[in-house]
């Protein structure tokens, strides 16, 4: 193997400190939603009806821990196969697999133990609340998805809210995710988004990420 480069090295260790202070930032830093420290990446406008009705069916610990922007999804997914990139404690998914039932499946891949440890501690009750079990959580990279034993097009569906853009290697993430959709399956993302380039200094700002 070739050795790497200076700035192949500087490149790795800057998106290895970028993960640990995301991770430290949602697995240490935030106790709720009311612990986010800038309201960039949030929105006033209320959810669609549907998915309010859904909420009213989420535990209580997993809605405290929402720091989303907006959760996006197609109507009509009744017995889809759905994927969340970065599902946090769970509030997306629990919410996706009310609308897609019993004959649907939700997967929610997450790299922050604290959050998955939420949304795991759940599933048995929202089981009995939906009078079904349709939802699987991973602990992995959004950028290696492939290292978490998801097939290849075996998804119709695939969400993320307010995830992307906290990674420091998107270009891997849409690779990652066109390989498991199924041939014509969609990737629907809410995000935060600049029109103009960003000042170094904003960059560098870990809260605003």
């Amino acid at each position: 193997r070739r050795p790497l480069s200076a700035m192949q090295n500087a490149g790795m260790q800057n998106e290895a400190g970028t993960m640990d202070a995301v991770k430290e930032y949602y697995s240490k830093t935030l106790k709720t939603s009311k612990d986010l420290q800038t309201n960039a990446c949030c929105t006033s406008a209320a959810p669609p009806d549907h998915i309010m009705t859904a909420m009213l069916k989420i535990h209580d610990e997993v809605l405290s821990k929402y720091y989303g922007c907006g959760l996006c999804l197609p109507e009509d997914i009744e017995g889809l196969s759905i994927l969340d990139l970065g599902c946090g404690a769970g509030r997306d998914v629990y919410i996706a697999s009310q609308l897609v039932g019993p004959k649907g499946r939700v997967v929610g891949v997450d790299m922050t133990k604290e959050q998955l440890d939420v949304a795991n501690a759940h599933k048995g009750w929202h089981a009995d609340k939906f009078g079904y079990s349709n939802v699987d959580f991973k602990f992995g990279y959004i950028e290696r998805l492939d290292e978490l034993g998801l097939e290849a097009e075996s998804f119709d569906v695939i969400v993320s809210n307010c995830v992307i853009n906290l990674s420091p290697d998107k270009e891997s993430v849409l690779k990652q995710a066109c390989r498991l959709l199924k041939p014509g399956g969609e990737l629907y993302f809410s995000d935060v988004y600049a029109d103009r380039r960003v000042p170094q200094s904003l960059r560098e700002d870990a809260v605003l990420w």
